[in-house]
């Protein structure tokens, strides 16, 4: 799957994580995960899955992917809403194309809805962003999508029953860059999909928080940008896992944080009915 990438510059990457797109070239230094490529267009199939946008100081800085679980509840990754006063604000875009605007403020435009809060998970950090890398953003306003749009939370321990093999398969969705390779990098600003297959879980590599999916030109995998978007359970609405990070050229696999764990679903449970 390829990621779709907003523009300007990307976040350095640290520690195991992509950083999401930075949308201006005086943003403040901040790693974060994110990412799609080899992908597919998505067009309408996953209406739930969102662009957000952060801001610092009045300016766009940074961007994720999210989905909606509620109305007004946008489930992304923790690195995507920082710890407390990381961010002056955040909004999101409910459009697959939103290629609107000027560089200065590339996501201009009517299909923006302002957040009124967000939280990561209380355990997060930026000094350890792989652990606890969940978060939530709420809006000032409702996103009303079809009954079944919205995306679900697996069950407690859910994927444990899963093997790694090329037929436990993920639809990956979000808005982050196609290739990031030297000398080739692709960032449109679509939203697009991937069907990576189960790597590892379990592992010493992935203890019991992470997955690790493939990430080639026949899977198609995730990059930049998209961090914080769904893992889908095969082609169901169930997220099994937010996209957090991979290597420099999003090659090889990605690893996406887990939402089968108690303490994760008791965190999201606090804010969707």
């Amino acid at each position: 799957m390829q990621s779709r990438l907003l523009i300007p510059i990307l976040a350095a990457f640290a520690g195991g994580v992509l950083g999401c797109d930075q949308t201006v070239t005086n943003a403040p230094p901040v790693n974060r995960p994110s990412f799609i490529t080899h992908g597919t267009l998505d067009g309408d199939a996953h209406p739930a899955v969102v662009l957000v946008l952060m801001e610092i100081g009045g300016a766009p800085a940074l961007r994720c992917s999210g989905t909606l679980i509620a109305p007004t509840v946008v489930l992304t990754a923790g690195h995507c809403v920082g710890e407390p006063g990381e961010f002056s604000a955040i909004r999101i875009f409910t459009e697959s194309d939103v290629d609107n605007g000027d560089n200065n403020y590339p996501f201009a435009g009517p299909n923006s809805v302002e957040a009124t809060e967000w939280h990561a998970h209380p355990l997060y950090t930026d000094s350890e962003p792989e652990l606890h890398d969940v978060g939530v953003v709420l809006l000032s306003q409702p996103v009303q999508l079809s009954a079944g749009q919205y995306g679900t939370l697996p069950g407690r321990d859910q994927l444990d029953a899963l093997h790694p093999s090329r037929w436990t398969v993920f639809t990956t969705v979000g808005y982050g860059l196609q290739s990031n390779k030297p000398g080739h990098v692709e960032a449109a600003r679509v939203r697009m999909f991937a069907e990576p297959h189960l790597v590892q879980i379990n592992s010493r590599n992935t203890d019991d928080f992470l997955l690790a999916l493939s990430d080639n030109a026949r899977t198609g995998g995730a990059c930049f940008g998209d961090s914080g978007g769904p893992n889908y359970l095969d082609s169901s609405n169930v997220i099994a896992a937010v996209t957090q990070g991979g290597n420099d050229t999003c090659t090889g696999t990605f690893d996406a944080f887990r939402l089968d764990r108690q303490n994760v679903l008791d965190f999201v449970h606090q804010y969707v009915p």
